[in-house]
């Protein structure tokens, strides 16, 4: 098979592969020839991986017997990643809701693992390590240990203190099975994310020790997301053969370079083919086209393509009313609206509507509450790579963004980027959706 060009750091630097999630171990089985493919793909990258990160559920396991455990634990090993330990790239792993289900099923992980380092809390003896390789580091959390009860529940104290041992880390990355937020509105506390009180002081730690991302796996699908500046990125596509949702998500691995310029990745699907891709953190902008009240031609020509993003800056005096206000609304010729900005209810939430199909319901995305303020200034990214997470926010004069939360499988890549945008009003419904406020400035540049 051809080789597969591989990302390579910009100077001083790392690449990596990413995937998780192969439910395998099992001869023969469905999981077990789809794990192969995606392990195929990953022996073509040229060049090969410093090393892979694996960030759970490698085997289905799930069993009572610990010799049916053990059975999967050393086909997977022995068999289906033989190719990894004989082109002697390291992999590093997590503990999964398949793989570490009882008290049984942590000590075979542990004891299968034996090569891990034994450096995490002394209670989790090879459930939670880090690894430092020169200026990268990578802290490996459970997020279901069963000293605490099990699935969603994780130990921070000693992630604290090990993230502040190691400050002077230029690239930092913290690995755990269960996102910390929502993937494809799959959602549910300690069972689809990790525990609700946990979310909160989990990602203050993150943003605190300023990590790069969050790599996470659990739910079956290719997702990306910013939070207060610190990326969730989940990769599940390593060979079990359900889609959440199918028919939108895919098989896949994920390749990655840091270096001083930020993060690039390139997610692959088990034919080899580019999927999806991204470099982190967005380019900043200098130039931005004031927009007109009324209507306006689109600066675009053509549709957005890959690694194309659209950023707006937006202020003015906001007035007290529950009705829904428009800020920005992209337009086509016949009246249809695609893209919908403004303000909503009684708390004046910021939100993105996309209503890409005729007929279909929109999505919408949800940003910070403006209720309150007299004024507001801030900046608006639309990063179509980023998938449903390329929605994004900040206050103006802030170099970090976050998300707007969202509940769809997708995002603006399905977008046909009507070519008028209407300022301060909906074309057909101006009476009912006019911004209500005074001097509102709406201003746009194209990556």
């Amino acid at each position: 098979m051809d080789e597969i060009q591989g990302l390579r750091p910009v100077g001083p630097g790392h690449q990596f592969a990413f995937y998780g999630d192969s439910c395998s171990g099992v001869p023969g089985a469905l999981h077990a020839r789809k794990l192969a493919q995606v392990n195929a793909v990953v022996q073509r990258l040229d060049p090969a991986p410093e090393l892979i990160i694996f960030p759970g559920d490698e085997v289905i396991g799930l069993v009572p017997d610990e010799a049916g455990l053990r059975a999967q634990w050393a086909h997977f090993f022995d068999v289906e990643m033989a190719w990894q330990r004989q082109a002697g790239i390291a992999m590093y792993h997590c503990t999964g809701n398949h793989t570490t289900y009882d008290r049984m099923s942590e000590r075979v992980f542990a004891e299968v693992m034996a090569h891990l380092p034994r450096n995490g809390p002394p209670d989790q003896p090879g459930l939670s390590y880090f690894v430092r390789e020169g200026d990268l580091l990578f802290v490996f959390v459970n997020t279901l240990w069963s000293g605490l009860g099990g699935e969603g529940h994780l130990e921070l104290t000693w992630l604290d203190q090990t993230l502040t041992r190691h400050a002077d880390a230029a690239w930092t990355f913290v690995v755990g099975h269960h996102p910390a937020f929502a993937v494809n509105g799959y959602a549910g506390t300690y069972q689809r994310t990790i525990g609700d009180e946990y979310v909160a002081p989990f990602w203050e730690i993150l943003t605190r020790h300023r990590v790069l991302a969050y790599l996470c796996s659990h739910i079956l699908a290719f997702d990306v997301q910013c939070h207060q500046g610190v990326l969730q990125i989940t990769s599940a596509g390593a060979g079990t053969a359900h889609r959440m949702p199918e028919g939108v998500e895919y098989l896949h691995c994920v390749q990655m370079a840091v270096d001083r310029q930020g993060l690039r990745y390139q997610v692959l699907d088990e034919d080899g083919g580019l999927r999806e891709r991204l470099s982190w953190p967005p380019g900043e902008i200098e130039t931005f086209v004031p927009l007109a009240a009324g209507q306006n031609a689109a600066p675009w020509r053509g549709g957005q393509g890959p690694g194309r993003a659209v950023q707006f800056k937006l202020s003015g005096s906001l007035a007290s009313t529950p009705a829904r206000q428009t800020i920005l609304a992209a337009l086509e010729d016949d009246g249809r609206c695609p893209l919908w900005i403004g303000l909503v209810g009684r708390d004046q939430q910021l939100t993105i509507v996309l209503q890409p199909e005729t007929g279909r319901s929109p999505h919408q995305w949800l940003g910070p509450s403006l209720a309150g303020a007299e004024t507001f200034d801030l900046e608006i990214v639309i990063e179509p790579d980023m998938g449903p997470g390329g929605f994004l926010w900040r206050d103006s004069g802030s170099t970090i963004w976050t998300g707007l939360h969202g509940q769809s499988a997708w995002g603006a890549g399905r977008l046909d980027w009507p070519d008028r945008l209407c300022v301060g009003a909906r074309t057909g419904t101006a009476d009912e959706m006019r911004f209500a406020g005074a001097a509102l400035s709406v201003e746009i540049a194209v990556h």
